[in-house]
């Protein structure tokens, strides 16, 4: 598709410098209705980070149909396609549910029709007991009829109950899905700043000694990318947290909050701990990840600037990541000392 190539950039002279311009000039070009999901999806395959979405949405087309850009969106996990699909389903949930309620309520009306029919015929027996026996054959051959119409239109309710619950249930199936992606990094599978948020909310919700938090950033991403490719920038990231989640414990979290940005909650631990922590982790990305600079032929480690705060220190969670955020800040303008951990007192870090 002119407009997209492997890296997601756009080839127009007049929006060469305004990235958005760019995007409603694409989305203009090429008959893509003005939605936020499709605004969405073209940011994300522009963005140079999604190589294979820049090369299926150009391979869909000049006039790509609306049915096919959902069903990339939803391929690649994009939360406003998601989103669409949850509130589809859940408007076919509430159409299934009001046909179930009609139901239900003709159903109770053939029942009192029923038992008013038997009532009737009951009574009739009653005030003539001498009444011959072909009239009562044929009260009950009414009340026959009336039964088998009931139980015609119980068996279609059945039906129509065991289809709704099979809507429903699908329904909730994506909604889950939806809201687990929304919460999910798309590159890493890590869980996404989002997510990360309402962890360190839980934190200061939950008794107990506290919890560390350690931020990792890889300060040289876009010098990687520059010089590497944006393919090669998005395998380092995915690399790291590979490397990441297998040093951590099951029961420690990471997630990715920043396109090189890495982010760790420990429990139960001490500064000194936490220090400690952050050095494996620095250790394992150093040992595994391993390549020639732009300046330098020679092989080298990757840098990373990392910070750590207790909340023990602080009083919610937004102030935690404040004082790991300045910790990593001034690890990234000493790479010699790549680690620093802020202190409450005395020494603002060490």
């Amino acid at each position: 598709m002119e407009g997209v190539n492997q890296q997601g950039h756009a080839h127009s002279s007049g929006t060469a410098g305004d990235p958005l311009a760019k995007i409603a000039s694409f989305m203009a070009r090429h008959g893509i209705a003005g939605l936020p999901r499709n605004f969405e999806l073209v940011h994300e395959a522009f963005s140079g980070l999604n190589p294979e979405l820049a090369r299926e949405l150009a391979a869909l087309g000049a006039q790509p149909s609306q049915l096919n850009l959902d069903q990339l969106g939803l391929k690649h996990r994009l939360a406003g396609h998601c989103g669409v699909q949850a509130e589809r389903l859940h408007a076919e949930a509430l159409t299934t549910l009001s046909r179930i309620k009609d139901q239900i309520t003709l159903g109770l009306t053939q029942k009192r029709s029923f038992a008013r029919s038997v009532e009737t015929v009951a009574q009739a027996i009653q005030e003539d007991l001498n009444q011959g026996i072909e009239q009562l054959l044929n009260e009950l051959d009414l009340l026959s009829s009336v039964a088998s119409q009931m139980v015609q239109a119980e068996t279609l309710l059945a039906n129509d109950i065991a289809a709704g619950i099979d809507v429903l249930t699908q329904a909730d199936r994506v909604a889950r899905a939806a809201k687990g992606l929304a919460l999910r990094d798309r590159l890493t599978g890590l869980p996404n700043r989002i997510a990360f948020l309402q962890q360190l909310d839980g934190v200061y919700a939950a008794d107990g000694n506290g919890a560390a938090l350690i931020l990792i950033e890889v300060p040289d991403l876009a010098d990687i990318q520059h010089q590497y490719g944006v393919e090669a920038a998005t395998k380092l990231i995915k690399k790291l947290a590979t490397i990441f989640r297998k040093t951590i414990k099951k029961h420690d979290y990471v997630a990715r909050i920043e396109i090189g940005t890495f982010a760790f909650l420990f429990t139960d631990v001490s500064a000194d701990d936490t220090h400690v922590i952050a050095e494996r982790l620095h250790s394992a990305a150093e040992n595994n990840l391993v390549f020639a600079t732009e300046n330098n032929n020679d092989a080298g480690g990757l840098a990373l600037a990392i910070g750590h705060a207790l909340s023990t220190d602080t009083q919610d969670g937004l102030q935690l990541l404040a004082l790991a955020e300045t910790a990593v800040q001034m690890a990234r303008t000493n790479p010699r000392q790549p680690i620093i951990g802020h202190r409450p007192s005395g020494r603002q870090v060490a």
